[in-house]
Parts: C-alpha cells; structure tokens; sequence
C-alpha cells in the first residue's frame, strides 16, 4: 500500500518587460527612495532593485 506521489506544480516565474525593468532602475538611480521602498512599490525583491 503505497501512497500515491503527489505532483506539486511550481508557480511560474515573473518576467518583467524591459519598460518595467527601466521604470524601476530610474526610480533607483534618482537616489530620491531607498531600494527597500522602491522594492516595496514595484512589488520585486530588493536584490532585484539593486542589480
């Protein structure tokens, strides 16, 4: 009697397009917010932002 393997489906990763990616990158060489704020707004991961 063994289980059945369950089959987990992984979310699919987010791709950004190369606008979004712009926005993003001149809201964090404007130097106005902090990365974790910029983080924050956009909905990625600071280390994302700082890349």
């Amino acid at each position: 009697m063994n289980p059945t393997p369950r089959t987990e489906v992984k979310p699919k990763r987010k791709r950004h397009d190369p606008e979004f990616k712009a926005r993003v990158a001149l809201e964090a060489i404007k130097g106005i917010k902090t990365v974790q704020q910029i983080a924050a707004d956009f909905g990625v991961h600071p280390v994302q932002v700082s890349e």
